[in-house]
């Protein structure tokens, strides 16, 4: 054989080689967005779960606070109803609803006799709880999103993306910054 045929075909061969490293490396790295964004569905479903147990409990001991209950409650609804969406509409709900819960418990800040309930302090402290792993996996998402869309921007990998339809992901935000300010209660 002669040795530019030997070359060619090294080439071709670290070539493929590289290919396919390449392709296998986006795959690995979708799946792990695929998985961080799974983590955050777990933690979601136990949160919309955890809510109509307090809202219950609430409503016992401050029933004529019926604005702020019902908001948690259509926050809640919409917040389920936003599964199966893409992370910036399912951000978006489930922001409304973190706000709709900081009005409950600052409600309960002024009734002492529901801060002394136990099954309530119960509910509060696993809703903190989901709330702290929620923001875990938000974090764990966002990491593996971001690593994923490097990879898929920068040159030589983009152009394999490109050719194998894989697109950018959607980190999971707060879009609205009326959504980042702290909730106002207001007693009447």
């Amino acid at each position: 054989m002669d040795i530019t045929v030997i070359i060619v075909i090294a080439a071709i061969v670290l070539i493929a080689l590289f290919l396919v490293a390449t392709y296998n490396r986006l795959v690995t790295l979708k799946q792990r967005v695929k998985e961080a964004w799974s983590d955050i569905d777990v933690q979601l479903k136990r949160r919309h779960d955890l809510v109509p147990n307090l809202v219950e409990t609430v409503k016992g001991y401050a029933a004529h606070e019926r604005g702020t209950l019902e908001a948690v409650i259509q926050a809640r609804q919409t917040a389920v109803q936003a599964a199966g969406q893409p992370p910036e509409q399912r951000a978006q709900a489930e922001n409304i609803l973190t706000g709709a819960l900081r009005q409950l418990f600052a409600l309960a800040e002024a009734y002492p006799q529901l801060r002394a309930v136990e099954s309530f302090n119960q509910l509060q402290e696993q809703l903190t709880a989901t709330e702290d792993k929620i923001s875990f996996a938000r974090r764990f998402y966002n990491g593996n999103v971001r690593d994923y869309n490097t990879t898929l921007l920068t040159f030589p990998t983009n152009v394999l993306a490109g050719m194998f339809g894989f697109t950018s992901e959607q980190y999971f935000e707060i879009q609205d910054a009326a959504e980042r300010a702290v909730p106002q209660v207001k007693f009447t």
